[in-house]
């Protein structure tokens, strides 16, 4: 299974100098199975790069899967340039959400004001699968779902393929339940034993008790203490703030590996980069 980001960015796409090395794209994941099926997770500002790429490779067949409709997970589909090629077939697989199913979201991101482009007269081919409870294989690979807890609901998912796991888990506060969301220990159950969990970890500890409590995102250390008790071989911080720099990143980074030291876990532990690429 190979894996690499094109957006790790939360909120709002961001550039500058001291966003550099772990770049300014909002949530775009691309997964390959070992048959290189193409899956792709959120259509943030980061899927343009990825268009432009698959275009190059002459990669037409895709299975898209949306965690959420928030802006910064749909926000670059209108400039993912497949979508306006008539050889492009996409299988779209995304949950009924708060503001409606997923083709009536999708079509409201380019509508008039918004965009000149119409979702309709998008020249691919679009088949729209709504499951809050997915179970499909993408050939040997499996993905399964659980819903997120986040405002307007969302859903995270599991990748497994030939005995190893990727669990991604973007957008999703743990300390409080969003109606649609599940407990803190249904996700550590979803996360057990994977071999990269890659989880919200939006905030400071400080920042989440002032002010963003709600909100639904994760303070890194919450996030931490999930991948330590699920016993994953490496975590992934992600979803990062658009005002947090790359210094600060580090810093978040290496007190989590501090605490791991300290309780005795031996992980690989990073903050989840833009163009960033692992296979398990």
């Amino acid at each position: 299974m190979f894996i690499r980001c094109w957006g790790s960015r939360g909120s709002i796409p961001v550039s500058g100098p001291e966003y550099n090395r772990f770049g300014g794209d909002t949530t775009c994941i691309e997964i390959r199975n070992d048959d290189d099926d193409i899956v792709v997770v959120d259509a943030g500002s980061g899927i343009r790069r990825l268009g432009n790429l698959l275009l190059k490779e002459g990669r037409f067949d895709l299975t898209m899967l949306f965690t959420h409709a928030h802006w910064d997970h749909v926000l670059g589909l209108p400039f993912f340039k497949p979508v306006y090629m008539p050889q492009t077939t996409l299988q779209i697989h995304g949950c009924p959400f708060e503001m409606g199913d997923l083709f009536k979201v999708l079509q409201q991101v380019m509508n008039a004001p918004y965009f000149p482009v119409q979702y309709g007269e998008l020249l691919s081919t679009r088949n729209h699968s709504l499951a809050c409870d997915l179970e499909i294989m993408v050939g040997g690979m499996s993905i399964n779902s659980i819903p997120l807890s986040h405002p307007n609901k969302g859903q995270g998912f599991k990748f497994e393929e030939k005995g190893k796991s990727f669990v991604f888990l973007t957008d999703n506060e743990l300390d409080f339940e969003h109606p649609g969301g599940t407990t803190y220990e249904d996700y550590l159950a979803f996360s057990k034993g994977a071999d990269l969990l890659v989880h919200d970890a939006e905030y400071l500890p400080t920042e989440y008790e002032k002010l963003t409590r709600g909100w639904g995102h994760t303070t890194y250390t919450r996030a931490l203490e999930l991948a330590i008790e699920a016993k994953v071989r490496a975590f992934g911080l992600f979803h990062l703030n658009q005002d947090r720099t790359d210094e600060q990143v580090d810093a978040m980074v290496e007190d989590c590996r501090r605490i791991a030291a300290q309780r005795g876990v031996d992980m690989e532990i990073f903050a989840m980069a833009q163009d960033q690429e692992i296979t398990l």
